[in-house]
């Protein structure tokens, strides 16, 4: 397995503007799985639902201070992290107060900012080498701000018949992005979520969208499975949970997918610089 990388913080965003595509799932156990090879992690969980933090079996008693109070500017972001249960992952929690931040901030200075701004801290220490941001299903000014803060996207895609529609939708928000507030975003990649094999639906949405995207899909593809859809229900990450079912070895797989591809990205980024 991959060890802990010798290098600067990534920041990705875990997202989709349409609901039900395991995005949350993805999220918790995508950072668990990368606690698992090694890395350090943060979940910033930025979903008013806060279905991220009951995952990970941060209650809502637990929550004393959430991102809500970072994004307001009452608090700082070191000031909301909570410990998990996983070693090597910790968590930003969210609870429903964060809905009414797009009202609050109003028309504030660098308010699509706010995230990234209290990030910065992090770049310049070594506490973790990633933080995931978990979104809400919406394109709204917590969604905006994950991804100004961000230095990649990542796109769980549910294996339905929408799937492609949605995912156009998405790329053109992440182009709006990256055209005002964010020059450097990247998509990091695309993973195919709820995969079910006996469904001949699936593995043609999976064979589309491989055509379209080529190379950003993910070679792992997390299957339908009733082990990870019940974890949460527990406070538990599936790999938690259930370490040998399918759902959970293949969060493992597609983890190190992730590390050996931003070891791909900083060895062409030190080629291009030398």
């Amino acid at each position: 397995m991959p060890g802990r990388s010798d290098r600067a913080l990534r920041v990705l965003v875990v997202a989709n503007q349409k609901g039900g595509v395991g995005k949350t799932t993805t999220a918790i156990n995508l950072g668990t799985a990368l606690a698992a090879v090694g890395e350090k992690v943060l979940l910033i969980d930025s979903d008013p639902q806060g279905n991220a933090s009951t995952g990970l079996g941060v209650g809502r008693a637990l929550r004393k201070k959430t991102l809500y109070d970072v994004l307001m500017g009452e608090k700082a972001l070191a000031d909301a992290i909570v410990k998990t249960s996983v070693p090597g992952l910790d968590l930003v929690p969210a609870d429903p107060d964060l809905s009414g931040v797009e009202l609050e901030l109003g028309q504030q200075a660098r308010r699509s900012f706010k995230l990234r701004d209290a990030i910065a801290p992090f770049r310049a220490n070594a506490a973790y080498t990633y933080v995931l941001i978990d979104c809400p299903p919406s394109l709204n000014l917590l969604t905006v701000n994950a991804m100004a803060a961000a230095d990649a996207v990542l796109v769980p895609l549910q294996c339905e018949f929408f799937a492609l529609e949605g995912l156009t939708q998405l790329m053109r928000t992440i182009d709006l992005v990256r055209g005002s507030l964010n020059p450097a975003l990247e998509l990091q990649g695309v993973v195919l979520t709820m995969f079910d094999r006996r469904n001949s639906l699936s593995q043609q949405v999976a064979n589309d969208v491989r055509g379209h995207f080529g190379e950003t899909v993910y070679q792992t593809v997390i299957p339908r499975n009733v082990r990870v859809s019940e974890a949460p229900s527990f406070g538990k990450p599936a790999l938690v949970y259930d370490l040998k079912c399918a759902g959970s070895q293949a969060y493992l797989k597609l983890a190190r997918e992730v590390v050996l591809r931003e070891r791909r990205r900083r060895a062409q980024a030190q080629l291009e610089v030398s």
